[in-house]
């Protein structure tokens, strides 16, 4: 069963750091891959993206404060957070992607999506 498990959640005040991990049990080494999130009330939103040919693309909001980049031979998807604020309180989830053929291609949108992870909460505080 493929499998994606994110880890590194937790609580941290604002202003802070924090570095999310997602571990994947078979190989991802192929696919797209993303961090998304879902606030409370909120509708699920893309945050960051990475391609299989290494480019990367973000969210506007956040893209001076986060970071997303894989480790192939670990099987691991990182999402480096600085500069953390209270509406960046949300579940974060990894995502895999098989769907679209193309070595750059990148996407904030789920439905380019088919693998999920369930989730790792962050919560930033004032």
């Amino acid at each position: 069963q493929v499998q994606l498990v994110e880890s590194g959640g937790g609580s941290v005040q604002a202003g802070g750091s924090l570095r999310l991990s997602c571990a994947y049990h078979h190989d991802y080494s192929s696919d797209y891959m993303g961090w998304f999130r879902q606030a409370p009330g909120q509708e699920r939103e893309g945050v960051a993206s990475i391609a299989r040919a290494g480019n990367t693309g973000y969210k506007h909001s956040v893209s001076s404060r986060f970071t997303i980049s894989r480790d192939n031979a670990e099987n691991t998807l990182f999402l480096q957070m600085h500069y953390l604020e209270p509406e960046h309180t949300a579940m974060y989830y990894c995502a895999a992607g098989s769907l679209r053929p193309w070595r750059a291609f990148i996407s904030l949108d789920q439905t380019d999506y088919n693998m999920w992870g369930q989730g790792t909460k962050v919560t930033v505080s004032s």
